[in-house]
């Protein structure tokens, strides 16, 4: 959800959502393609704190806050290397590898 709802606030544009024309939102695409990152900005944003806050429930807080943090930005950045076609140096793969793997060691810590 955290990486759904990141993209989802990349793509909002609060000046392209006040020039709408409510009107006649309807009569073509270019409303809903406003309107879309808006709504996804809203629903991931109510999911990211519904699922955080039931890890947290189960876990720690600090352990909880790590990995959520941890997974979103392995999760983020690999959606811009492999769909948005950033640009990407292979060591970050291995920056990566130890982000999980601190994520991994407070799982088991």
């Amino acid at each position: 959800m955290e990486v759904c709802w990141t993209y989802s606030l990349k793509f909002v544009s609060i000046a392209k959502l006040r020039a709408l024309d409510w009107p006649r939102f309807f009569d073509g695409a270019a409303g809903w393609q406003t309107l879309l990152p808006a709504v996804g900005y809203l629903a991931f944003g109510v999911a990211n704190i519904v699922f955080f806050s039931r890890a947290m429930n189960q876990i720690p807080a600090a352990t909880a806050f790590a990995v959520w943090t941890g997974t979103a930005l392995v999760g983020v950045k690999l959606v811009d290397t492999l769909v948005l076609r950033e640009p990407f140096n292979p060591l970050q793969i291995v920056y990566m590898g130890l982000i999980l793997a601190g994520i991994a060691g407070l799982r088991r810590g």
